[in-house]
């Protein structure tokens, strides 16, 4: 159901390489609030040349807009688009076709999305009044609570996670600056911290030998100052070398970020550092950041930054052969058609 088709606003101020279109394509909104202000429309925005990862001049796409917050994008084997709406506690989901729809209604949770090898849909929970935990919600009759502790004491605020194919789950703790790995049979233990800055967003690269960690400074602001980036963190992904046992070791600083100091919009939402991560079949990590969507190479060589107009919280490839990026970002969703294609093995 179309809830609304927005003119564009007067054109922004361009800047750090993100330009947008001065049209807007029509938005799909779910479940806005009656008489609730619209946030700012999404629009569309043209990628860059980037070789083999996408063609320059290629359309970001906006899907859906006029949520309050997505999160969590994750495909299911057909190539399904799930994502988090969480005002209004559901998920939604994109079909391969491109056609948004409800998946689950009255979900408690779900900022990340993962499916183990019994086809159970694994995310984060986050129940009212908060109780963090990690459980299975689908298929019915499979929902089960996995963990909600760590060393006798609750979790505090599950964030992004991956699961890996022996059925184990890492994920982050933002607040704490924590990647937990929950063992297949429940025991969790702690695989990292780091004493300044935010942990977000986690993924394994395609052999799962690798282990990324997104970093971010904790203070979300309007206007940055690269003088700060010392001490709030946020420069760089991190990478570990994974042992057979779920641990980790061999830290190193994979990636640099591209910094900006603020969007275009001057939204008060900036960090340094990245939010959610994706990977590709080739090893390429793609980042959600305030500039936009980065991707390295499997070196960690920043190859090109894609523009969105919404600052992006995270993304996921779906679509049939998985060749369609999605971005979700701010109460909105995006789509990229992409050269390259999404690794199938896992859900992100």
């Amino acid at each position: 159901m179309l809830h609304r088709t927005r003119a564009a606003a007067s054109p922004s101020r361009v800047s750090l390489g993100l330009v947008t279109m001065a049209s807007l394509c029509a938005a799909i909104a779910f479940g806005q609030e009656q008489g609730a202000p619209l946030p700012p429309a999404a629009t569309e925005t043209i990628a860059p040349n980037i070789p083999g990862v996408v063609k320059g001049g290629t359309r970001v796409q906006v899907v859906v807009d006029g949520l309050k917050h997505t999160d969590g994008p994750a495909a299911m084997p057909d190539g399904t688009l799930l994502y988090w709406d969480f005002m209004d506690r559901r998920i939604g989901k994109i079909d391969p076709q491109g056609r948004p729809s409800t998946f689950l209604s009255n979900t408690d949770g779900s900022s990340a999305i993962g499916f183990d090898s019994k086809g159970r849909l694994i995310t984060t929970l986050k129940e009212r009044p908060p109780v963090n935990k990690i459980g299975a919600i689908w298929p019915k009759a499979s929902e089960a609570i996995l963990a909600d502790s760590f060393d006798g004491k609750p979790f505090e605020g599950p964030n992004d996670l991956v699961v890996d194919k022996h059925d184990g789950v890492y994920f982050t703790l933002s607040g704490s600056g924590t990647v937990l790995y929950l063992r297949p049979g429940g025991k969790v233990i702690k695989v990292f911290a780091h004493p300044v800055e935010r942990i977000n967003g986690v993924t394994l690269s395609p052999d799962e030998k690798t282990l990324y960690v997104a970093t971010q400074s904790r203070v979300a602001k309007t206007r940055l100052s690269l003088a700060d980036l010392p001490k709030e963190g946020g420069e760089y992904i991190l990478a570990f070398d994974v042992r057979p046992d779920g641990t980790v070791t061999n830290q190193r600083n994979f990636a640099r970020y591209e910094i900006v100091t603020e969007r275009p919009n001057g939204t008060p939402d900036v960090r340094f550092g990245g939010d959610g991560l994706a990977i590709d079949a080739q090893g390429r990590l793609y980042a959600a950041t305030a500039a936009g969507i980065q991707v390295f190479s499997p070196r960690g060589q920043h190859l090109g930054t894609i523009p969105v107009s919404k600052n992006p919280n995270n993304l996921a490839f779906a679509g049939p052969d998985r060749t369609t990026l999605y971005i979700v970002a701010r109460g909105a969703v995006y789509r990229v058609p992409m050269l390259a294609e999404g690794y199938k093995g896992r859900a992100k």
